[in-house]
């Protein structure tokens, strides 16, 4: 892969090639990772509250439904908006970025969410809430494609111990959201989205106060490149397969709380187990295999165990406890899949690492549009089980696409060349 990381990212000086960069990134010291300027805790905060909102509505869907007279398909479509209008925008916001300036994207993008999580708060149909959810996923889109290059680029202290930080803040993130929306949605199901909008208006001012620079601007993109990337058959394989990942990943984390049948707040822990397994295992456990394993191999191996884990679902879908378990343990071979699967998206192409990311995360959040009301649907027409079958047949479908595409994949498996491409893998994975 070109050492070229991304427009988005031109302002960062390239770092040094390393045949493990995850590793490298992960060897800098913790009083290192402590001593950053306050620009670069104001956009750490302001990410770990981008990345609350992927799971923050998963506790209060039947709540909404209960409450608003909505099916759960109708509930569902609370993700289906969100992550269909993120993909289609991460066609553009690389695009837009490289022209008017990395700020200015990070401000956009999170004067809209608070904007679209306030109205959903306030909202008093499903209709309404679906709609300005999809607005939340347009200002998510804008602020996830450019946080990471602007706290690298306004990092003191080393590189490194920057991307640390802002894993650490992904992580956090994904993790949390599940459980503050099940902490606030004990009070009401609106409590999440204001608390949202009020934190997320705390990380614009903070932005808008303390990051002063930020750097040369970037060298412009062309709208077109994304769309030119999907047709370079390594990428195309991968994102086909991704569609189909997405599928099993949302049937698992947006489907699961109807069969569950918890109020709010055991939803909420239930995925902030699910969230912290996947944080885990996404920045330590994937970098540990691939150091031993081809990433195709690994690709290979936990798909089907990830199947498995689905079609145990299915089985125990009438026991709480059991159910649970599977979530839990979906959380941990989904963290693993995340990264994997994203870092064979740095190396498929010679192609920046925005315009390869943005093309394949734009047709992977495809499925992940498609799965939540798609599983409602197959849970009313057949069995509460029915659907996590559906789900474990995608993912045998995503391994036959990677098995039958290997002659294009071969790249795939030599090394990350920076700490900042595993970092940006990272983030487009856990992004959806």
């Amino acid at each position: 892969m070109s050492a070229d990381t991304s427009a988005h990212t031109s302002s960062v000086p390239t770092p040094a090639a390393s045949s493990h960069g995850h590793a490298a990134g992960h060897s800098a010291g913790l009083g290192g990772i402590l001593h950053q300027p306050k620009a670069v805790w104001a956009v750490a905060f302001a990410s770990v509250i981008a990345f609350m909102g992927i799971g923050l509505v998963d506790p209060i869907l039947p709540a909404i439904a209960e409450d608003l007279q909505a099916t759960p398909t109708q509930a569902e479509m609370l993700f289906t908006s969100y992550l269909l209008v993120t993909g289609v925008a991460m066609l553009f916001t690389s695009w837009l970025s490289s022209r008017i300036g990395a700020k200015r994207t990070l401000l956009i993008g999170l004067a809209l969410v608070v904007l679209f999580a306030l109205l959903a708060g306030l909202s008093d149909s499903v209709g309404a809430v679906i709609g300005f959810r999809a607005g939340w996923g347009l200002g998510n889109a804008l602020f996830i494609s450019t946080a990471l290059a602007t706290i690298v680029g306004a990092a003191a202290g080393g590189r490194a111990n920057a991307i640390i930080l802002y894993e650490a803040a992904l992580g956090l993130g994904i993790a949390i959201g599940p459980l503050l929306g099940g902490l606030l949605g004990g009070i009401g199901w609106k409590w999440p989205f204001f608390g949202t909008a009020t934190l997320m208006a705390v990380g614009f001012i903070a932005i808008v106060t303390l990051l002063k620079t930020e750097g040369p601007k970037p060298a412009p993109l062309k709208l077109s490149a994304p769309f030119k990337a999907l047709a370079i058959p390594s990428l195309g394989i991968l994102a086909a397969a991704a569609l189909f990942y997405n599928i099993g990943f949302f049937t698992l984390l947006a489907y699961s709380p109807f069969p569950l049948g918890l109020d709010a707040m055991g939803l909420g822990f239930t995925f902030f187990g699910w969230g912290v397994a996947l944080a885990i295992t996404s920045v330590f456990v994937a970098p540990l295999l691939t150091a031993r394993m081809r990433r195709t191999s690994v690709i290979k191996l936990v798909l089907p165990l990830l199947a498995i884990d689905l079609v145990a679902a299915g089985l125990l879908v009438q026991s709480t406890v059991g159910l649970i378990v599977c979530i839990v343990v979906g959380g941990l071979l989904l963290g693993v899949m995340n990264t994997v699967l994203t870092e064979a998206v740095m190396e498929a192409t010679d192609l920046p690492s925005n315009v390869a990311s943005s093309a394949y995360s734009s047709v992977r959040f495809l499925g992940g549009a498609i799965a939540p009301p798609a599983a409602a649907e197959i849970a009313k027409l057949i069995s509460p089980a029915a659907p996590y079958y559906v789900a474990a047949g995608s993912l045998i479908v995503a391994v036959l696409i990677v098995v039958l595409g290997r002659k294009h994949l071969a790249r795939v498996d030599g090394p990350v060349e920076s700490e900042l491409d595993e970092a940006i893998a990272i983030t487009a994975a856990d992004a959806s």
